[in-house]
């Protein structure tokens, strides 16, 4: 059996107070609370689970092929940038994810198990082979101060 593991990061800051746009993490709706500027969804999440992704097979999502999806076509729905990230496997299976979320807010802990289950589907594997932690970072980075939502994901895939 092969493994190989991708590492992926994405942050955004938060649009402006007077400005419209759902949060979305991880699939999940957080409403009542400031979304993320991007010019898609900005589901920074979901986004970082991508760029892992990306760090197994070789092939970059989030800029051209994101671009030309978003831009182009009009396709904002992060969703859609996983599963096409998932086309390039060729082979691999994920087996296993763990995601740390820096932000001061929204609170992450109780939406947890919403996130799990969302990602799980859109990976096709089960809730206990997604990990997410949240942190503060006591404060010490703009995402920590509340200015937007840091996001690391380590995705391991195997082939047997």
């Amino acid at each position: 059996m092969r493994i190989k593991t991708g590492l992926g990061q994405d942050s955004h800051r938060f649009v402006l107070a007077d400005e419209q746009k759902t949060l979305l993490l991880g699939g999940v709706v957080f409403p009542d609370e400031l979304g993320l500027a991007g010019n898609s969804d900005a589901d920074v999440v979901l986004h970082a689970i991508t760029n892992g992704i990306s760090g197994i097979t070789g092939v970059n999502i989030l800029g051209k092929i994101s671009d030309d999806l978003c831009l182009q076509q009009g396709i904002t729905d992060s969703r859609v940038y996983l599963q096409e990230a998932l086309k390039y496997l060729h082979g691999w299976q994920i087996c296993h994810i763990s995601i740390s979320i820096e932000c001061r807010t929204p609170k992450i802990t109780p939406r947890i198990p919403e996130m799990k289950q969302q990602i799980a589907a859109l990976l096709q594997i089960t809730t206990t082979d997604v990990g997410i932690t949240a942190t503060t970072g006591e404060g010490l980075t703009d995402f920590g101060r509340g200015l937007g939502i840091q996001v690391f994901c380590i995705v391991t895939a195997i082939q047997a």
